[in-house]
């Protein structure tokens, strides 16, 4: 499996996007978990369109989801030199890394994008940086997660081992943490997400009052065939651990609905809050 995956993705490029609709619909098809999920989330965090609209943002979702498996392929296993000679990018406000105290650590928030492997490979290559992320539940895609993803990236933290990361942020690093996902009530609290009450971490006031750092957003999203990532600042200043939790989920919010199609609605997001039987 692993060599046919290496394989798909070193194949010309042009083939690329044919390869990413046939797992997409295949996906569509097959995924019958995923795409119970996926729709419960979309009908929820969508009211407001027709059921026609909400299969067509579905499907396209399962596209893109197709998409990611090359694109996953591209951030793990090709190089530097050919990524910067294969794929369209661009970063904006890669200032925004040393505009404030260069000794002070940026701590820069994510979302899940379905092409957030391929962002933080890109991100990587055009900065220093390091991230927290979660152990795979497959102690073989463990391996090869970290294998990948530290092709780049200088070091990865588990999510659950903050004082690692937080010793990044304390030395001036830079710490990518995506925290749009529902981890529990273990230092989560119920905030508004798209309308619906979500179990939202509030951690993000301790870990830079603790650090001194600053705080950003990175946003990825496709602009016709190239992939855009974005960073911006977020002002902090006066806002309490459930205040600035809450302006975070709003400012995610803001950013899918721009590209609702790329974002990974396969997670179960309100698991905490609406129930596990929600996705059933």
């Amino acid at each position: 499996m692993m060599t046919l995956w290496q394989g798909l993705s070193h194949l010309p490029t042009s083939w690329h996007p044919a390869i990413g609709r046939l797992c997409g619909n295949l996906l569509f098809i097959l995924a019958k978990s995923r795409k119970k999920i996926a729709q419960a989330n979309i009908e929820a965090c969508f009211p407001e369109l027709s059921k026609a609209e909400q299969q067509e943002l579905l499907r396209d979702n399962f596209l893109h989801l197709g998409r990611s498996f090359i694109e996953t392929g591209i951030a793990w296993f090709w190089s530097d030199k050919k990524i910067q000679s294969k794929v369209d990018y661009d970063v904006i406000g890669i200032d925004h890394l040393s505009n404030n105290n260069s000794n002070k650590g940026n701590l820069i928030i994510f979302k899940h994008s379905q092409h957030l492997e391929l962002d933080a490979r890109l991100f990587a290559m055009n900065a220093e940086v390091y991230g927290v992320s979660r152990k795979h539940n497959s102690a073989s895609m463990n391996k090869i997660q970290n294998k990948g993803r530290l092709s780049s990236i200088k070091d990865t933290a588990d999510k659950n081992n903050p004082r690692k990361f937080m010793k990044w942020l304390k030395a001036g690093k830079n710490v990518m943490y995506a925290i749009d996902q529902d981890y529990g009530w273990d230092h989560s609290v119920k905030l508004e997400f798209f309308n619906q009450e979500a179990a939202t971490i509030t951690t993000t006031r301790k870990i830079i009052d603790a650090t001194n750092a600053n705080l950003l957003f990175i946003n990825s999203y496709y602009k016709n065939k190239t992939l855009v990532l974005q960073i911006e600042s977020i002002d902090h200043v006066g806002l309490n651990s459930i205040k600035l939790a809450q302006k975070i989920n709003n400012l995610m919010e803001e950013k899918i609905l721009q590209h609702p199609a790329e974002y990974l609605w396969m997670h179960r997001r309100f698991k905490s809050t609406l129930g596990k039987n929600f996705y059933k």
